[in-house]
């Protein structure tokens, strides 16, 4: 029992670790951009704009607020042939105008909604593919988070995001299983873990001293 115990914990290993990598190297080299930002990506500015006319406008679309506007607004986009998350929705009530800044990796939309008119002004612009890995990065994130997930594919990565998390701590737990039971390894792990824990602690205490 031990020794097919061992097999399937290190099959396991093995293969939730093929399964992430992907994530990991996305989420690393995310990380890698938001630290060393670089300004030779394409430069900000509308890629091109376009104007929708007699648009289906819920009635109460300005009292509304929250998710219940971002469902609302979900009908708007979807009949100007917009498609992406809602980052947030910029009311100007003296205007009856609305402000909808969407986003895809890549790709910023902007939908400037004016309510008595029906009418929808579209601009596009590209971000480029550092700011996509940022994007990516901080989604899901604590910002906004009664109206963030609001499309289908930004949800499917936040479980992707999830189930990367979860399986981090499954290889991390499992490894150190998989080294116990090495006994020619043990020494060398030791010293490993005891490196690993000052490195992490000396940082702490620099950056909380």
């Amino acid at each position: 029992m031990p020794r097919r115990f061992y097999l399937f914990t290190r099959d396991l290993h093995l293969y939730a670790g093929l399964f992430i990598s992907p994530f990991v190297l996305l989420f690393a080299f995310s990380v890698f951009v938001l630290v060393h930002p670089s300004n030779r990506g394409p430069s900000p500015g509308a890629a091109g704009t376009a104007s929708v006319k007699n648009l289906s406008v819920p009635p109460n679309l300005e009292t509304l607020s929250g998710r219940a506007r971002v469902d609302a607004v979900r009908t708007i986009l979807d009949q100007a042939g917009v498609h992406g998350e809602i980052g947030f929705i910029r009311h100007f009530p003296l205007q009856h105008r609305l402000s909808i800044p969407v986003s895809v990796p890549g790709r910023e939309t902007t939908l400037d909604l004016d309510i008595g008119a029906r009418l929808a002004t579209i601009s596009r612009r590209e971000t480029g593919i550092s700011d996509a890995l940022i994007l990516l990065h901080k989604s899901p994130g604590p910002h906004l988070a009664d109206i963030r997930m609001n499309w289908l594919p930004m949800r499917v990565w936040r479980w992707l995001a999830d189930a990367t998390v979860y399986l981090l701590l499954f290889i991390t737990a499992s490894g150190i299983y998989l080294w116990t039971v090495l006994r020619s390894e043990r020494r060398t792990g030791v010293a490993l873990l005891i490196a690993g824990a000052l490195s992490f602690f000396g940082v702490v205490y620099a950056l909380v001293a």
